[in-house]
């Protein structure tokens, strides 16, 4: 029987979604900047690909470890990355298959630069809710690094989403040099609670990218 457990080691704090069976593919996923490891959406998914036979890490970055709430601050940014980087590290000794690393709006995005600036750390990137501007602010794009970042990548976006809808992203994907696919949720905004939300087609759009069937 699957099971949670809380998690911690050395600059990793969260939990941990265990499955039946042996060490396979594993998870890490991380929050946005107003949230923490137990966001509703981090759990369900976590839950979702743990049925499918992975081990899951919802991992709290490091602003968040600092600090039960507030914002993260531009110049820990790094150390939130170092902190990703960590828990990859954990699930490393945790699986011995393929790694997907992602997250929800902040972490996601500093998942996407960590995987820019460390080819082959992980295997494809899940991410929610990618902030590709300021809200009202398109001129200011945040794909700077996307053309270093040759990992796959799965990003799941609300048609409302103030922060760069699915017809906003679309366009700048061919700047990532690797597999992209986007699952659009209509009417949902940026935190993905309006709409149709099929997690089962996020694990299997997931599981596509990986080269594994679903089910």
């Amino acid at each position: 029987m699957a099971s949670v457990e809380a998690f911690t080691t050395e600059g990793v704090r969260g939990f941990l979604h265990r499955p039946n069976g042996a060490a396979g593919c594993g998870l890490v996923l991380t929050h946005g900047a107003g949230g923490n490891c137990n966001a509703p959406l981090l759990t369900a998914a976590a839950s979702a690909f743990c049925a499918e036979g992975f081990h899951v890490l919802r991992c709290d970055l490091p602003f968040r470890q600092r600090r039960p709430s507030g914002p993260p601050s531009p110049s820990s940014a790094a150390v939130d990355r170092d902190g990703l980087r960590l828990a990859v590290g954990a699930m490393h000794g945790i699986v011995t298959g393929q790694i997907v690393m992602g997250g929800q709006s902040y972490g996601g995005r500093q998942a996407t630069m960590l995987a820019a600036d460390a080819p082959g750390l992980v295997d494809a990137l899940l991410l929610f809710s990618y902030p590709l501007h300021p809200p009202g602010r398109p001129d200011r794009p945040r794909t700077e690094h996307f053309p270093r970042l040759r990992t796959p990548c799965v990003f799941v976006q609300g048609s409302a989403d103030p922060f760069g809808s699915p017809a906003e992203l679309r366009p700048v994907l061919g700047l990532i040099p690797a597999t992209t696919e986007v699952i659009p949720l209509d009417g949902a905004g940026h935190d993905l609670r309006r709409g149709r939300f099929d997690l089962v087609r996020v694990v299997a759009t997931t599981l596509a990218l990986l080269g594994r069937p679903s089910g």
